[in-house]
């Protein structure tokens, strides 16, 4: 397991490469964890880079 933040572009398409690649893991096993805590560093990359903003009213 090589995790580290995602900073980048590339940084985050690599963590979607590796996301897909661990789809069906079992939960709990090591490639499960894997894919849990790269979820979360993808989810956190994704609402900063793309913040979904509020519609007009």
């Amino acid at each position: 397991m090589n995790i580290k933040p995602i900073h980048t572009e590339h940084d985050y398409e690599e963590a979607l490469i590796r996301a897909e690649s661990l789809m069906g893991a079992v939960y709990g096993s090591r490639e499960g964890d894997e894919l849990e805590i790269i979820s979360t560093l993808i989810a956190d990359y994704e609402e900063k880079k793309f913040p979904l903003t509020s519609s007009p009213s």
